[in-house]
């Protein structure tokens, strides 16, 4: 299991559980070594420098990432850097083994994701897993084949008007607004994941914008001149001297997507991916009839 550290906090416990070292006489500093991405106190990630798992040595390796994944691109590998000294039996990057098992905890560096790590792997077994399950999570969204919010209020042919309660919403579909679920593999790790629409946020044009949890609601004729109870807008002025005398709508959905290994070592995250849909508004003023 991928043991993830995602900011120097993490690390911070990471050392106080014993993983501190020494740099050596002799080698490289950092910096000199063009191939090296980073030091985390002694131990060198380097992106270029293949070697094999070994109970005695130090050495780097990388893991083929996505060449069975049927995938259109593969992404950058991971690399693995063995711990010397290896951390204490209670470290969690033992994963259930412990020391003397034939293997050893390597530090985990995935550049395509920026997800940093700790893992155990067994001498002689894979070199790592073969993919960041993050990575297969994105690819899993790729295949929903995501877009911008169907607008379905205000329409772009409709005329609205300065000082009336304009009410927003969105048709809702497994592709503009969620919920999505898909799968994606590689080699024995499989991540589902499912992307659903947190917030979108509508900018008017106008110089004013509001974001809305939710897909807004669908205006009623017996609500009258009320405004939306879950996401609307009062334009202040009419689009008059605008471009095609129209304001241009922009609508931007947050996706949020929460992903899970579903067969492989036990991991799950977290992220947001955004997409945009673009109209137009036209807005009058109100005139007022005398007798």
């Amino acid at each position: 299991m991928l043991r993830r550290l995602l900011s120097s906090a993490p690390v911070a416990l990471l050392l106080a559980a014993g993983l501190t070292t020494a740099a050596h006489a002799g080698e490289d500093p950092i910096g000199n070594d063009p191939n090296c991405r980073g030091q985390w106190l002694a131990v060198t990630t380097c992106a270029q420098d293949p070697g094999t798992p070994s109970a005695s040595g130090g050495s780097n390796h990388q893991a083929s990432s996505a060449a069975e994944t049927g995938g259109s691109s593969t992404p950058p590998p991971c690399t693995y850097t063995k711990l010397v000294p290896q951390p204490p039996a209670d470290n969690l990057g033992w994963d259930g083994h412990k020391p003397g098992d034939k293997g050893a905890v390597y530090q985990v560096y995935c550049p395509d994701t920026m997800r940093i790590g700790v893992s155990w792997i067994p001498d002689g077994g894979p070199a790592a897993p073969p993919v960041d399950p993050e990575v297969l999570a994105h690819r899993a969204v790729d295949s929903m084949k995501l877009v911008g919010p169907d607008i379905a209020s205000p329409q772009a042919a409709g005329t609205y008007a300065v000082g009336v309660p304009m009410w927003l919403w969105v048709n809702q579909s497994p592709t503009t607004f969620g919920p999505n679920t898909a799968t994606a593999s590689a080699g024995a790790v499989t991540v589902s994941a499912t992307a659903k629409v947190a917030s979108i946020t509508w900018k008017f044009g106008d110089g004013t914008s509001v974001t809305c949890n939710g897909p807004g609601t669908v205006y009623q004729a017996s609500s009258g001149m009320k405004p939306s109870p879950t996401c609307g807008h009062t334009f202040a002025k009419s689009s008059a001297g605008q471009s095609g005398q129209k304001f241009a709508l922009t609508a931007t959905s947050t996706w949020q997507v929460d992903w899970t290994v579903t067969a492989g070592a036990v991991d799950a995250g977290q992220f947001t991916e955004v997409r945009q849909s673009q109209s137009q508004v036209g807005v009058g003023e109100l005139q007022a009839v005398g007798n």
